[in-house]
């Protein structure tokens, strides 16, 4: 079976964490023990029911407040596909979670109230997804018994959803209206909407593109393979073999390569792993390569195919999701991480800010929190980076305050891409 990553995302209180509850129940997910201890916690906090969204809220601040704080992860499994569900917060604090959580997503399920609207930290939610890669998106207008399974507001998310897309450039949307609480055309179709004819949420989940972030590897994307050292290997009897995990490509023994950013060449000489070696290693797998030719290769090196290497710059423009309560302005010292490298950087300038209601780039002289902004960077070492449309890997950093070590923002290299 193929397996489907997907990451739950919308405004606070929408019903992200009931939906996974309710399909993960309603699908026979749950072990005995599990739903024991969800009717304890539903006790403890008085409820008259059970409340399903305690199957991925597991932290006690989060059962306390009702609120999901952390990126839950859960796995599941239907006799047509596996899944790794990830329930991410809603809150405009948590942002930064739900960045990590849609980072490896193949597809965004997002949920929108009913009785509010699509709101600006949905769309900012949305945004995100879309700026990190995912372009399948299922939307569950929820809580649709509270508005009598008005046709009219589920038309109105139908209108709102179908525009973002479009400016987004998102490949798939699909519209459904559920009831996450009592399970409406969550698992099994319900009569309350004889109006719709659409597939439900387990429907569109098993029929949505699975593998998509393979593919933002770079593997269809027609550059070749990336590898960035994670470990030198000393051998017995002498020699080196590199580790790391393989993207954009596969390798084959024999292949030439180029080691940036010192532009040395070689050809691989073994692909060795474990269980022993192969003959061609294919992106997603963790090998390490010999090469016939001694090469001074340290961590954070990348060992790149000669078909369209990367390119090894210290200037790029770059699309950031800022994270701390300072502000980000020209000038700022930070360190960045890209793929295994570590390296200081300065802000050269703040090109603008992406406005998540009007979807347009406006001048701007600094970022705060939770705002996505287009920045120049000068970084103090050389990096092989691809843009972030081309290799979700090599096209994406993160930024470190240098004094605790936290990480600020979550980069992408190049500007946001918008359909007119």
């Amino acid at each position: 079976m193929d397996l489907l990553r997907f990451a739950t995302i919308g405004s606070v209180d929408d019903g992200k964490s009931t939906l996974i509850g309710r399909l993960l129940f309603d699908t026979s997910q749950l072990f005995d023990d599990q739903i024991a201890a969800i009717n304890s916690a539903s006790e403890r906090r008085g409820l008259g029911e059970v409340d399903l969204s305690f199957v991925t809220d597991g932290l006690r601040a989060e059962r306390e407040q009702g609120i999901t704080i952390d990126v839950a992860y859960r796995y599941s499994a239907t006799p047509h596909r596996k899944f790794v569900i990830a329930d991410c917060p809603g809150h405009i604090q948590y942002t930064r979670n739900m960045a990590t959580g849609a980072s490896t997503a193949d597809l965004a399920l997002v949920l929108v109230d009913a009785t509010s609207g699509l709101r600006e930290q949905s769309r900012r939610h949305i945004c995100i997804a879309a700026l990190l890669g995912v372009d399948q998106l299922v939307v569950c207008a929820n809580k649709m018994d509270l508005v009598d399974w008005d046709t009219s507001a589920y038309q109105r998310i139908v209108d709102e959803m179908e525009s973002l897309a479009h400016r987004l450039g998102l490949a798939s949307c699909t519209v459904i209206p559920i009831s996450a609480l009592n399970g409406d055309n969550v698992v099994d179709r319900s009569d309350a909407a004889p109006w719709y004819d659409g597939p439900t949420v387990l429907d569109a989940l098993e029929s949505a593109t699975a593998g998509g972030w393979a593919s933002q590897h770079g593997l269809r994307q027609g550059n070749g393979g990336r590898l960035p050292v994670q470990w030198v290997l000393r051998q017995p009897g002498g020699g080196r073999t590199y580790a790391g995990m393989v993207n954009g490509g596969p390798f084959r023994n024999g292949d030439p390569v180029i080691v940036l950013p010192q532009r040395q060449y070689s050809t691989i000489a073994a692909i060795e792993t474990a269980d022993g070696n192969l003959p061609r290693a294919e992106v997603g797998l963790s090998v390490a390569l010999r090469l016939n030719d001694d090469i001074d290769i340290s961590r954070g090196d990348l060992i790149s195919s000669l078909e369209e290497p990367p390119t090894v710059t210290q200037d790029f423009e770059a699309t950031v999701c800022w994270f701390h309560d300072r502000p980000l302005v020209a000038g700022d010292r930070l360190k960045l991480k890209h793929t295994t490298r570590v390296t200081p950087v300065v802000v050269e300038s703040i090109e603008g800010i992406f406005d998540v209601n009007e979807l347009a780039v406006s001048p701007a002289s600094e970022l705060v929190e939770n705002d996505i902004g287009i920045v120049k960077l000068h970084t103090a070492m050389p990096l092989a980076i691809d843009t972030y449309s081309v290799d979700r890997i090599t096209g994406s950093f993160v930024l470190i305050d240098e004094l605790t070590m936290a990480t600020v923002a979550a980069g992408m290299v190049g500007p946001p891409s918008l359909q007119r």
